[in-house]
């Protein structure tokens, strides 16, 4: 009793590791620039400030490739490792950042999103949350740049996330600032300092938004894709397909021989069967001559398989619903050297496994020629299944 009471709280302590280790799965976000003069990876080093200070967020900062190999920019940016495009739909959530350039995004982060056909048509980006933030350098245009850009991301599908008010409790009023209710933004002083202490913190605002917004998606599309009941309550019965589909599965063949008509080994189930109904074999004789046609030996082949799931249903304890999945199905044929059209007669078996079982019928298959078989039965069928306990 002892040792039964401790085997389930091991049981209960496992499923708790496993809840609390599938809970705490990190949420990878991507913040990818183009700056040249690095005022756009200050911006970007603060909203990574932002994103990490979101529970269990993993940043990454890269930069677009450059269009011109011979420009100069900033050493430290220069030191980034420069992002694919199809990279991309790897990250949960995903900053942009670009200087200013007339009102637009950069040239060079234009271009990188000129390779973006194949992930759009992929639809690769879509629910992904994305936002934007600028460097200016007079400070003209930035929320027209912003929302240019928003364009481009809209139409790959994903789900903006502007700053609003962010940041507006903490502003610096003193000092002008380039931050804007779409994204944090700075702009260049005549003293050359960079963002300022303001436009930095509605950066860190920005990157914890957006790791939030990340991670509920993330949870809210994993909640989705886990069923809220289990498989057996979820198929369909089959005894209802069977009685639908007016299959009548016979009594199941008993051995004539020293041998039992399954085995079950690490919950798979093992069968042979041949063509017999009723007791005697149907259709008897080579496949390829004139003692049998090929219709004939279809049918004897749809009534083997009947046979063998006549066989599994008796292994299954009279309930086919425990069956987990046809794993593999094997036919031999009792034909002449020169028949060649083995897989067309083991369709009828094939057929009528997916009609019962539906996706879990569905298996892997070989046909084989046999000079003769047992009883001169024109079809001989090994089959392996996988069960419930």
């Amino acid at each position: 009793m002892k040792n039964i009471i401790l085997t389930c709280l091991l049981l209960l302590l496992s499923t708790g590791v496993q809840k609390v280790q599938a809970q705490s799965k990190e949420t990878n976000i991507l913040i990818l620039i183009h700056s040249q003069n690095g005022g756009t990876y200050t911006l970007a080093k603060a909203i990574s400030e932002g994103a990490v200070s979101y529970p269990d967020t993993k940043v990454t900062i890269k930069r677009v490739p450059s269009i011109n190999p011979k420009e100069k920019i900033n050493a430290a940016v220069a030191k980034l490792s420069a992002a694919t495009i199809e990279e991309l739909a790897g990250y949960d959530g995903i900053a942009f950042g670009s200087p200013v350039h007339f009102a637009n995004i950069s040239a060079d982060m234009s271009s990188f999103f000129g390779q973006s056909i194949p992930i759009w048509t992929a639809r690769s980006l879509e629910g992904k949350p994305a936002t934007v933030f600028m460097a200016a350098g007079s400070g003209a245009g930035r929320e027209a740049a912003i929302q240019s850009f928003w364009n481009t991301l809209a139409v790959h599908g994903m789900i903006i996330i502007p700053t609003g008010l962010m940041g507006t409790d903490k502003l610096d009023k003193t000092t002008p600032q380039g931050n804007t209710p779409f994204g944090a933004a700075s702009i260049a002083h005549a003293d050359g300092s960079g963002p300022t202490a303001s436009e930095l913190n509605l950066a860190r605002e920005q990157g914890k938004a957006l790791a939030k917004a990340a991670k509920g998606l993330k949870t809210q599309s994993s909640n989705q894709n886990t069923p809220a009941t289990s498989d057996k309550t979820i198929s369909p019965d089959i005894n209802t397909v069977v009685k639908d589909a007016g299959i009548v599965i016979p009594p199941a063949p008993k051995p004539v021989g020293n041998y039992v008509p399954f085995v079950i080994s690490d919950h798979k189930v093992y069968i042979n069967q041949v063509a017999l109904q009723d007791g005697k074999i149907l259709y008897p004789g080579k496949v390829g001559t004139t003692a049998i046609t090929e219709e004939q030996a279809k049918a004897a082949t749809y009534q083997t398989m009947l046979n063998v799931i006549a066989v599994l249903k008796e292994a299954c304890g009279g309930d086919l619903n425990k069956v987990k999945r046809c794993i593999q199905l094997t036919g031999y044929f009792n034909t002449t050297p020169e028949y060649t059209q083995h897989a067309g007669l083991m369709n009828a078996a094939s057929d009528l496994a997916v009609k019962v079982f539906g996706e879990k019928g569905k298996h892997a298959r070989a046909t084989i020629g046999a000079v003769s078989l047992p009883v001169n039965s024109a079809v001989e069928i090994q089959a392996i299944f996988e069960i419930e306990e």
